[in-house]
């Protein structure tokens, strides 16, 4: 008799959309490193605390291994969650190893800036949802363009059309009351319970808490027309309005 035995899966590779935010280190001196640092900490501490960064060094060829290993350490020392350093053709991933990092390539990755960038004409909300810590909604009433990056610590409402290669991002919920064309990035700091709204969906890329579909993966029968994105487990959710 043979006796079959089912193996059960212990792992499982899914595509997610992780943000990371990249130090560029122009300095390696370990006071003025420690100055600027700090000072940002105390400006944007909400988030860069929890935020995981990638040391990208400039001129790596004019550092020591000392003088790395060194601001490595003051980073540290500040409590920056250091998860990797940028490789190029100094600094491999040897290098990393010897700082207790991971390596990646920064190679083919888009900036994204930290802070809000309006468009014009764009009005911003004050105050802070006790219940979700994130702070304020930002408004924006004109077109976002190619290449516009919209980034709202709160909710994003945006009143006009979104065009192919601009690219929405909200630490909360997106409210697009006109065509997306673009991106729309919402919950980018984890919040599963984000949403997109959307009057015209014809987007290409929308995510909530990093899961993602790209314009080939969205459901046909919700194409150019008004739809609630929601976050199911692992699953995205698109509803008619």
């Amino acid at each position: 008799m043979t006796v079959a035995f089912e193996e059960k899966s212990v792992l499982e590779f899914k595509g997610r959309m992780l943000m990371m935010t990249v130090l560029n280190l122009k300095s390696l001196d370990p006071n003025a490193l420690h100055q600027q640092v700090s000072q940002r900490l105390e400006q944007d501490g909400r988030w860069l605390r929890d935020a995981p960064v990638v040391v990208d060094v400039s001129n790596p060829e004019e550092i020591s291994q000392v003088e790395l290993m060194s601001a490595v350490d003051t980073l540290r020392g500040l409590g920056v969650n250091l998860v990797a350093l940028a490789r190029n053709e100094v600094l491999d991933s040897d290098t990393a190893l010897m700082l207790g990092l991971g390596s990646i390539s920064l190679s083919g990755g888009r900036d994204v800036p930290r802070a809000d960038t309006p468009a014009p004409g764009a009005g911003e909300g004050h105050g802070e949802d006790a219940s979700t810590g994130r702070t304020g909604t930002l408004v924006v009433d004109q077109p976002v363009r190619s290449g516009q990056q919209i980034y709202s610590h709160g909710d994003l409402i945006v009143l006009a059309p979104v065009s192919t290669g601009a690219e929405l991002m909200a630490e909360g919920h997106i409210h697009v009351y006109s065509k997306l064309r673009g991106r729309a990035l919402a919950g980018v700091r984890g919040d599963t319970d984000a949403r997109i709204f959307c009057q015209d969906l014809d987007a290409e890329l929308v995510s909530i808490a990093g899961h993602y579909r790209v314009a080939e993966g969205l459901p046909d029968d919700h194409r150019r027309k008004a739809v609630h994105i929601t976050l199911d487990g692992d699953a995205m959710r698109f509803t008619g309005l």
